[in-house]
């Protein structure tokens, strides 16, 4: 019996009947109190994606709590807003498509399922789920054109994964399976004999069958012996064709098995291997064969900007197919949603290929959503869209919609930058206001417009570049050659007066402007006000340099002061260590007087060294050996002991690498680095041992390693990447032996400037 919301509960007698075969009331109440347990996690995890509907680590756990508790009508409806977010991973989308099968009972059901088919081999190039789509069809043929409509699948089937060396052998048989399996539905029984016309049918379905082992040993794939075996049995006598094909491809196959091997041989992701394999098939210059490795590429690496910015380019330059390449730019951007260079490689293909108005600016405003990681990636992408925009105008016409279109998204662009985009990071993005200097371009030298582009120049100098040479100098090149002599000479003037980077440049262009337009009056005005500034110019340069001079020989001085200040120290130490030993304990009887009488005093800065070198002596005794005598422990002795601790204390066994994550990026100022990360990490399993790393003097690096029991937990804690601890974007990422894998040092590399950003 099903209850609202398609969790199956049972009735009293039910419940009575089964306690009475052996559930004891103890077992019912934990079973009660798990499903309470799971309802409210249910109900936080629905919260949280009503806050974040971008947090893909909780759609994932709340389809699994939902798919447990058998919550139908809520899991269908967790899945499709997951999956108009985000792609889904091959087993995400053969759970959904197998929970679906079982519950289709009706033919609009059937429909809904191969709709959703339809949508799972979109995201992915996945041989297990065109497998399933077709066994599934195969249960439709006793429909009107089921036959038919199972051939199409298979084909399609074969067209997208037909060349997967590895996995898709399994594709060709189940095809060739089911067309022996009609083949024998028109066998003739036994003792019978067929028609002309059956007999027709048979030969027809016969040649359907020696067609596709003419396509499937044509194909380079592993284990092609055997299949070519099964043709000579089936064919009593081997077509001489197929032969010459089966040998061609066998050729191929070997050409391609040490990337194959070299896979195999790998661990996950991949990644250099599959460049390998991905250029060689380049080079070879097959288009199907290159679809295929980059499509078994991005199955395992989806997360790599780089893998698809190399395919959508590949498919925009060679095949340059519409819904081949606006397919793998969607797919692109929708598994790399932060990386603005997709999303205008997406723009620029729905252009090239002619779509709709509409898409572009539905694709656009999805880009603006997207949650880039810096201000500038907003200015590229409305750089981009307004580029896109300005080539749909017909610049003839004094005014038309797409002109109206495109001053109106100039405007909307400039006040985002502003209003939403400052507000999020800080910062413009765009200080030099590079879109206001394409609008006034624009309506400068295509609409004729010089008046609206000298009051867009405006805005840009009091956004606070009037003090830049570069920009004056823009201007005045648009005035130049769009405007009159009149505001040349007013922007060079103003240019004179305000720039304070490169003064000389300016004050150069204005002589050279009046040497061609000016009279004898504007020359010796112009002489007048450069002559001026760069005296003003000189004068402030002078009192600069003069300043850094005694800044300089005032840090001198102190560096002989402080160089000073050591030597006595040495030297009152050294005598200090000629003196007798009663006298030297004597000393030490004073300062151990003195700190009791001061217990909360501590050494200045200056004096921290030498607190240091007199704690380890007192430590060691003054003749090398332990001193019995209770000493009192400074911070730098504390902070000594810490780092000879860590020091003896080994930080990481390669043996254990599957076992640990690193994490780096952490505040050095984290009091207790052990408990602290004990805290963060034992949710995901059972910590055997936390190192974090110190220097030489006790004070903590800002990284450390984590040692779980299992490999699961290790690998789950690399969930927490970039997650912030204490004001700081926290590095978790695997232990990998950088002798075994070179290519680790470039990625330390890169993680290494990410710290030092931060």
């Amino acid at each position: 019996m099903m209850a609202t919301g398609g969790r199956r509960r049972s009735s009293e007698s039910d419940e009575l009947e089964l306690g009475s075969s052996g559930e004891s009331e103890e077992e019912m109440e934990d079973s009660s109190e798990d499903d309470q347990e799971n309802e409210a996690e249910i109900q936080r995890l629905e919260e949280q994606l009503s806050i974040s509907a971008y947090d893909y680590n909780c759609h994932v756990d709340l389809i699994k709590l939902l798919r447990q508790e058998g919550e139908l009508e809520k899991l269908r409806s967790a899945r499709q807003k997951m999956s108009e977010l985000f792609p889904l991973t091959e087993e995400l989308w053969l759970d959904w498509l197998k929970d679906e099968i079982r519950m289709a009972e009706k033919a609009s059901d059937r429909e809904n399922v191969y709709e959703l088919f339809e949508k799972a081999i979109k995201d992915y190039i996945c041989p297990e789920i065109w497998l399933e789509y077709a066994q599934y069809s195969i249960g439709g043929i006793g429909q009107q054109g089921g036959i038919e409509k199972a051939r199409g699948i298979f084909d399609r089937a074969l067209t997208a994964v037909g060349l997967h060396m590895t996995k898709g052998v399994a594709i060709w048989e189940a095809f060739r399976e089911f067309e022996n399996a009609i083949l024998g539905t028109l066998q003739p029984s036994a003792g019978s004999i067929l028609t002309p016309e059956q007999q027709e049918m048979v030969n027809a379905q016969l040649d359907r069958i020696h067609k596709l082992f003419k396509r499937q040993l044509g194909v380079p794939l592993l284990d092609m012996e055997t299949t070519y075996a099964e043709y000579e049995e089936w064919a009593d006598e081997p077509d001489e064709f197929v032969t010459q094909v089966y040998k061609k491809a066998q050729q191929q196959m070997e050409k391609r098995k040490p990337y194959e091997e070299n896979l195999l041989a790998a661990d996950p992701p991949k990644l250099a291997e599959y460049q390998a394999y991905i250029d060689f098939e380049v080079k070879d210059g097959d288009p199907a064969r290159i679809q295929i490795i980059f499509e078994r590429a991005l199955s395992e690496n989806c997360l790599v900007p780089d893998l698809w910015a190399r395919l959508t380019l590949y498919l925009d330059r060679q095949l340059k197919i519409k819904d081949l390449v606006v397919s793998a730019h969607e797919r692109a951007v929708r598994n790399c949603p932060w990386i603005v260079g997709l999303w205008k490689r997406y723009l620029l293909a729905l252009e090239r290929h002619q779509a709709e108005h509409k898409i572009i600016i539905e694709t656009f405003e999805k880009a603006l959503n997207a949650g880039f990681i810096q201000a500038t990636d907003y200015v590229e992408l409305w750089q981009a869209f307004l580029d896109y925009l300005r080539r749909r105008v017909n610049f003839s016409q004094d005014s038309s919609q797409e002109l109206e279109e495109l001053r109106s998204a100039f405007s909307r662009g400039v006040d985002y930058l502003k209003q939403d985009i400052e507000q999020r990071f800080g910062e413009s993005g765009d200080p030099s206001c590079t879109i206001l200097q394409n609008w006034a371009r624009i309506e400068a030298r295509l609409c004729k417009n010089i008046q609206k582009a000298r009051e867009l120049w405006d805005r840009i100098m009091t956004k606070g570049n009037a003090t830049y040479a570069n920009m004056w100098l823009e201007y005045y090149n648009l005035e130049r050659a769009h405007g009159d002599p009149q505001h040349c000479r007013k922007a060079l003037h103003r240019a004179v007066q305000c720039t304070t980077d490169y003064p000389e440049h300016v004050c150069d262009m204005l002589l050279a402007f009046e040497r061609l337009e000016g009279s004898l009056e504007d020359w010796d005005l112009a002489v007048e006000k450069t002559e001026t500034r760069l005296n003003r110019v000189n004068q402030q340069r002078t009192k600069a340099a003069e300043k850094e001079a005694l800044l300089t020989k005032q840090e001198e001085e102190k560096n002989v002061q402080r160089k000073k200040g050591r030597s006595e120290k040495k030297a009152a130490k050294r005598a200090q260590k000629q003196a007798l030993p009663g006298d030297k304990r004597k000393a030490d009887q004073e300062e151990w007087g003195a700190q009791i009488d001061q217990p909360n005093k501590k050494p200045r800065a200056g004096e921290l060294e030498e607190a240091e070198e007199e704690d380890m002596s007192a430590e060691c005794g003054l003749f090398g050996r332990e001193n019995n005598t209770r000493i009192l422990e400074t911070p730098a002795l504390q902070k000594q002991k810490a780092a000879a601790a860590a020091r003896n204390k080994v930080l990481h066994d390669n043996s254990k690498d599957d076992l640990t994550v690193f994490v780096s990026n952490l505040s050095y100022s984290i009091a207790n680095p052990e408990e602290r990360l004990k805290e963060v990490f034992e949710s995901f399993g059972h910590i055997t041992d936390i190192r974090p790393v110190y220097s030489n003097r006790g004070l903590f690096r800002g990284y450390c390693y984590v040692e779980f029991q299992e490999e699961k937990a290790a690998a789950d804690a690399l969930r927490l990447d970039r997650q912030e601890l204490e004001g700081r974007p926290m590095f978790v990422s695997p232990c990998v032996d950088k002798a075994k894998n070179p290519e680790f040092k470039v990625l330390l590399l890169e993680s290494v400037m990410i710290i030092l950003f931060f």
